[in-house]
């Protein structure tokens, strides 16, 4: 009996972060799409570390500009398998930013291992940089957090975080991109001095 009390409970836990699109099947996403992914922002008119302005597309124009994978994520609230995402044991110094539209959304010094198979974080990088949604489907109440510039669904914030906060930013790997943080300094000095 105890057993199944926790495979119940496990599976709740899973669930709480899980979600599938509306109408589209997920999409299997490759070792070698990950390592390639997000690196080349060119196609993207709307990709800045530094733009504050709201970005409103229309979703024929969003498709144009984002890989099929950020898609899926972003735009139809997908979500990537558990323990799939390359950021989920990553220690690396750095910031992390929305992969639809560069806006900055986590410092790593606020990411932590929740042992749910997604990236967590107990706090974002500045009060805009997150909106937040109710999210009834599948029979649980949830908190959607979506990129406060571009409204791109990253995932769900829990109750269950670590102190200071006690909360818990549950994120789809897929939608993150990331810099090192002397990269993201060197590019900052570039651009003040250039």
């Amino acid at each position: 009996m105890k057993w199944i009390s926790i495979t119940a409970i496990a599976t709740t836990f899973m669930m709480s972060c899980y979600s599938q699109p509306k109408q589209t099947s997920p999409l299997t996403v490759t070792v070698q799409q990950k390592e390639t992914m997000h690196t080349d922002k060119k196609d993207n008119p709307v990709y800045s570390n530094t733009d504050t302005s709201k970005v409103v597309l229309k979703e024929e124009e969003w498709k144009k500009i984002l890989s099929p994978e950020v898609y899926y994520i972003a735009r139809e609230k997908g979500t990537e398998r558990p323990w799939t995402s390359k950021f989920e044991n990553s220690k690396e110094v750095g910031t992390y930013y929305c992969a639809a539209c560069g806006n900055p959304l986590f410092k790593s010094d606020t990411k932590f291992e929740s042992g749910c198979g997604w990236p967590s974080f107990y706090e974002p990088i500045s009060k805009g940089s997150i909106i937040y949604a109710p999210d009834h489907s599948y029979g649980m109440d949830r908190t959607e957090v979506m990129c406060g510039r571009c409204k791109a669904h990253l995932g769900h914030v829990f109750e269950d975080g670590p102190p200071p906060t006690g909360l818990r930013y549950c994120i789809n790997g897929v939608v993150l991109d990331f810099q090192k943080a002397k990269e993201a300094e060197k590019k900052y000095e570039e651009k003040k001095n250039g």
